[in-house]
């Protein structure tokens, strides 16, 4: 079963069964839509699994509506509250989607497991080109420069990684972010990264069950002192998938599924 639907400016969709007995919210990465889950959410183990999947693009990216507080607090805060509203007792996150699910269960918007695909853990960790493009939104004149460019170079920077057959679909959905908000977004996100400086600990003091899962050739980097740290945190598990990069989830969707599914129903359901 599946279907879209507006949750305030949330652009959602939902599958597997409605009676499902767990539910899972799914938040994609920075500019991307629910599109970006279709693959790991039809793929086995999850086809077919008692799981309702609920996918909630973030608002502002990809074309939808932004709030007006567009900082990480804020994120977490409202995406806390949408997950209580949906029954969501586990969440998922990709890239920026996966730091709000970092920062709901740091700053105790949730309380249940999540699975983070890609997060970044502090400011060095990040793609130097994202980083280039905040700063320089935050210039007079060149702002309004800066983002449009990169809006047209990320599709073609991430297009290797999209499957084939659904490449131009995925494109289009990121042709759909508006440059005024990524510049204003991202100034948010590198504050937040710069405000904590390291997340790794922030995660770990959370207290909160968490899966932190990388593609083994993932763009976003994690210094030996995060891995060494994530490794040594009780609550956390450290998965690295084979053949991947930084879109682990339509690199990989069965083995990301195959965690997800493990995670909800435990691996020797």
């Amino acid at each position: 079963m599946g279907g879209t639907a507006q949750f305030h400016s949330w652009d959602v969709r939902e599958s597997g069964p409605a009676d499902a007995p767990h539910r899972v919210l799914l938040l994609p990465g920075g500019l991307c839509s629910t599109a970006f889950y279709d693959d790991m959410t039809a793929a086995p183990p999850l086809d077919g699994a008692p799981i309702r999947l609920v996918a909630a693009t973030v608002p502002g990216h990809a074309g939808t509506v932004a709030p007006e507080d567009v900082s990480m607090e804020n994120y977490a805060a409202i995406a806390g509250a949408f997950a209580a509203e949906h029954g969501c007792t586990t969440v998922v996150g990709h890239s920026i989607g996966a730091n709000i699910a970092l920062e709901m269960v740091s700053g105790g918007h949730f309380s249940g497991p999540v699975v983070l695909l890609s997060p970044t853990f502090s400011r060095p960790d990040e793609s130097k080109a994202l980083a280039i493009a905040a700063a320089l939104g935050r210039v007079p004149g060149l702002g309004s420069l800066a983002w449009p460019v990169m809006l047209w170079l990320t599709p073609k920077a991430l297009a290797d990684s999209m499957p084939e057959r659904r490449r131009e679909a995925l494109i289009a959905d990121l042709r759909k972010n508006s440059a005024s908000f990524c510049r204003r977004a991202m100034a948010e996100y590198f504050a937040y990264l710069d405000r904590h400086g390291e997340l790794v600990p922030r995660l770990c003091g959370s207290g909160a069950r968490a899966w932190v899962v990388r593609g083994d050739r993932d763009e976003v980097g994690l210094t030996d002192a995060e891995h060494a740290a994530l490794e040594a945190c009780p609550s956390v598990t450290l998965k690295v998938v084979p053949d991947a990069g930084h879109l682990v989830m339509l690199e990989q969707p069965e083995a990301v599924a195959r965690l997800i599914a493990d995670v909800v129903l435990g691996p020797d359901r």
